[in-house]
């Protein structure tokens, strides 16, 4: 008698139903004529406990087909397949594209559908996506098309914050650069700038755009070859190579999520919602700070209005400590609190309290 059934990856959810009833009843049938004496047969036992296991781990797969969420893309929204997709597919690391454009106007923007497809000759592609809002093309789509250059710059978690305000969708013609507190480095062989602050850049000549659709949602590759790489030499281990952990790289994931390679998953919050005043329009003693980072700067600029001096004065008569460094007037002080407010996600407070110390 056959006890045991293969469960087909090909069967139907009712077939998998009737396989497990089928497979309890011919147990049942099996182990009728021991069941009053199986306590004194331990071949009998040693049985029952190999079969419960087989039952158990087959019962699982069962409830997992049974419970599995199956969807056939043309039957949902673009908005929806877009977050199936970038929710399962990640970590996607990130390719912060410098381009120019036809009046050689600096552009900076971020893309995770990015990778290295090639090491001879050394290729890149990334794929600036149509908006499946309304069907528009990004800048550095229209960009690289017009000039078939690009530096593509890798973003470490230093950066991270500074690179998702220039994410933020300005108008034609502003500088990202400047909006997100970057200095630009000239390149040695096209004519887009680098990312100095990034720890790896990559130079590269456009070999094709090549577009996979013209609706909503649809993505343009752009086949980049490097033509001349850049690292940071702080990022390099005792061999000339780099070090996994010194370069700290950050990834997409879904939604706000991100990875860090070598901590784990964080959030940074989009800035499509909002249009950021940018880190070029903090003042010059905030923006120079000896202690507020790179990041700091990026969530100060990543904020749409800035506070009035009644919101300012009542928050010192709420925060008494705030007060205190105030009066003090010791700027680095003011400006660590600022830091303290800024990770624990309150940048309204950090304003505050600098433009209370600016006024």
């Amino acid at each position: 008698m056959e006890v045991f059934h293969k469960i087909s990856a090909t069967m139907s959810r009712e077939e998998i139903i009737m396989n497990q009833r089928a497979k309890f009843r011919s147990f049942v049938k099996f182990m009728k004529p021991y069941l009053g004496r199986f306590k004194y047969n331990r071949f009998l036992l040693i049985l029952l406990l190999i079969y419960g296991f087989s039952f158990l781990r087959r019962f699982v797969t069962f409830v997992k087909i049974y419970c599995m969420l199956s969807i056939d893309p043309k039957e949902i929204s673009t908005g929806k397949r877009h977050q199936y997709l970038l929710g399962a597919i990640g970590p996607r690391p990130i390719a912060f594209a410098s381009t120019l454009d036809e009046e050689g106007r600096p552009n900076l923007s971020p893309f995770s559908f990015f990778n290295v497809f090639s090491a001879n000759p050394p290729i890149l592609i990334f794929s600036p996506a149509r908006r499946g809002r309304d069907n528009t093309v990004k800048h550095t789509y229209l960009n690289a098309k017009a000039t078939g250059e690009v530096v593509i710059n890798i973003v470490d978690y230093k950066i991270v914050q500074q690179m998702s305000l220039s994410s933020t969708e300005y108008p034609d013609g502003v500088n990202e650069f400047e909006k997100a507190g970057f200095t630009m480095l000239k390149s040695d062989v096209v004519k887009p700038f680098r990312v100095a602050e990034s720890p790896a850049q990559f130079e590269c000549k456009i070999l094709e755009v090549k577009e996979l659709g013209d609706e909503g949602g649809a993505g343009n590759l752009v086949i980049c070859e490097v033509v001349k790489m850049h690292f940071d030499e702080a990022i390099l281990d005792a061999e000339g190579f780099i070090d996994q952990h010194k370069i700290d790289q950050v990834a997409r994931m879904g939604g706000n999520w991100y990875t860090r390679a070598n901590m784990g998953l964080f959030e940074v919050p989009k800035p499509l919602s909002s249009l950021g005043i940018g880190v070029d329009q903090i003042p010059k003693e905030i923006r120079n700070s000896k202690v507020l980072t790179g990041n700091d700067l990026g969530r100060l600029g990543n904020v749409e209005i800035l506070p009035s001096t009644e919101e300012i004065d009542q928050f010192l008569k709420e925060e008494s400590a705030a007060t205190k460094l105030v009066k003090a007037g010791n700027l680095d002080e003011i400006h660590l609190q600022a830091h303290n407010y800024l990770e624990n996600e309150d940048p309204a407070s950090a304003w505050k309290i600098l433009l209370a110390k600016s006024n």
